[in-house]
């Protein structure tokens, strides 16, 4: 059913959440996994200084870049070694739009993400990744959202579980 599944990262613990089930699923259909990051490269308050020396704002967008291929290459290595194929791609300029016209020139057969699971204020301020990639694209899209860990480990003893009939 799945011959290429396509997976975003950020460089965050939470967005790497999706990849036990991009890796279940790629196991049990034999697809390739497509893990990718979107770099953005913003002047910021060096923006005049970068502005004024492009070499040096090319040079900075390489190393990020590299960084972020280094990254992804060692998720990479990580996946092989659960018997999964992987590749890796860094792309430039807005995120979603970037994974939207990536999944789609791939022929992407699905895209695996985690959401962090903002609402209200939160969402409306740093927007949402995943609500415009799930609104962009006509390819099926696994969301997959990313807790915070459990404050403290349940201990099972203590729950209050009716027997059995």
């Amino acid at each position: 059913m799945y011959k290429k599944i396509l997976v975003p990262l950020d460089g965050s613990e939470m967005a790497e959440t999706v990849l036990p089930h991009a890796v279940a699923l790629a196991r049990a259909t034999g697809a390739e996994v497509a893990l990718a990051t979107v770099v953005q490269f913003t002047l910021g308050a060096a923006g005049g200084k970068l502005d004024a020396m492009p070499e040096a704002a090319a040079e900075r967008r390489a190393a990020l870049k590299a960084e972020a291929m280094l990254y992804l290459k060692k998720i990479q290595r990580d996946l092989k070694g659960q018997g999964v194929t992987a590749g890796c791609v860094v792309l430039d300029g807005d995120v979603a739009g970037d994974l939207i016209i990536y999944a789609e020139r791939e022929r992407v057969d699905l895209v695996a993400m985690a959401t962090h699971g903002r609402s209200g204020i939160d969402r409306f301020v740093m927007g949402s990744i995943a609500e415009k990639v799930v609104r962009g694209t006509l390819k099926p899209v696994l969301l997959i959202r990313a807790l915070p860990a459990t404050p403290r480990p349940v201990d099972w003893r203590e729950m209050n579980v009716p027997p059995a009939l």
